[in-house]
């Protein structure tokens, strides 16, 4: 990977957030940080690679977590080593023989530092083309927050699915349209309910990033919407509802398999925030009408969903 290709993934990276330049530095001055749209549109705009504090603040604001970013930086420092060690090396390798062609000897103080030179020059090709790798996998699981995640997962197809919580498997609950329970407003929710009626069907569309897909419902009266963490928020216990689906990245979540309990059960984490789906009274919340909420990962059972295959009831 060379820095025009970095800076192309920083504008895939920005169209896959579904945020404005402005939004962008909104939510970068809101964490902290500093991300004036003329910045964004200088970094974008050139094949040369933006200064290396800018790269965590940018991948923090389009939606994604610290360890993430880190790799992001990681991968552009990789690369300016690699362009500053060939620029440096250049000179030497171009240089003719002083003394006719003579080879030189190890003594030789510039022989030496060439030598030295080219395993470090191997290492550092190897090892960005490693990260750059790792970069690329944007969402790949990380820290002891995943333990039990299958190395090598086993995604569902596009389809209609029943999504089951996995913490209460006998009491006959789906993920359908629900309202809040201390009824302060009559919204529509995400909530846990019979799966005898469910209401409205659900459909899990794959996205073009592996692993992520959109929670479509399909309502009889109210159309097409797609599940949204509210207002992008990245708070513990923010709900969730049907909303327009315009592609964003609180619009679409990374499905992790895991091994208990069933081969079928998943983690449901929404990509902005990258927090995990769950009942959002956890395991003692095992009523009927107990909405669904983006928490920190637990690995507990009432984060882990069973995705059972279905035909459209409508």
């Amino acid at each position: 990977m060379n820095a025009g290709e970095f800076v192309g993934a920083l504008r895939a990276l920005r169209l896959w957030s579904g945020l404005s330049y402005r939004e962008l530095g909104a939510k970068a001055k809101a964490s902290g940080g500093s991300l004036p749209p003329s910045t964004i549109t200088s970094m974008l705009g050139r094949n040369t690679l933006p200064r290396a504090p800018l790269i965590a603040t940018f991948v923090l604001a389009c939606g994604l977590d610290q360890d993430t970013a880190d790799r992001w930086t990681v991968v552009r420092n990789s690369i300016a080593m690699r362009s500053e060690h060939l620029v440096s090396s250049a000179p030497e390798q171009l240089e003719p023989p002083s003394d006719g062609g003579t080879e030189r000897t190890p003594a030789d103080p510039q022989m030496k530092r060439h030598r030295r030179s080219r395993p470090m020059a191997i290492g550092l090709g190897a090892l960005g083309l490693v990260i750059s790798i790792a970069a690329f996998l944007l969402l790949k699981p990380t820290g002891s927050q995943h333990e039990g995640v299958v190395a090598e997962p086993e995604l569902p197809a596009e389809g209609w699915f029943l999504i089951q919580p996995a913490h209460i498997p006998d009491r006959g609950f789906c993920i359908g349209e629900g309202r809040e329970r201390n009824r302060r407003t009559d919204r529509p929710l995400a909530v846990q309910r019979s799966c005898a009626a469910i209401v409205p069907d659900t459909y899990l569309a794959a996205t073009s990033i592996g692993g992520v897909y959109e929670i479509r419902w399909h309502h009889p009266v109210e159309g097409v919407g797609c599940l949204t963490v509210d207002d992008a928020l990245t708070e513990d216990e923010t709900l969730v509802a049907p909303t327009d689906c315009i592609g964003a990245a609180h619009q679409r979540y990374q499905l992790e398999p895991t091994r208990t309990p069933t081969s079928t059960g998943y983690r449901i984490r929404p990509t902005h925030s990258g927090l995990c789906l769950g009942i959002l009274g956890g395991l003692a919340d095992v009523d009927q009408g107990a909405e669904l909420a983006q928490a920190t990962c637990t690995g507990a059972l009432d984060q882990v969903f069973l995705l059972q295959p279905t035909t459209r009831s409508m």
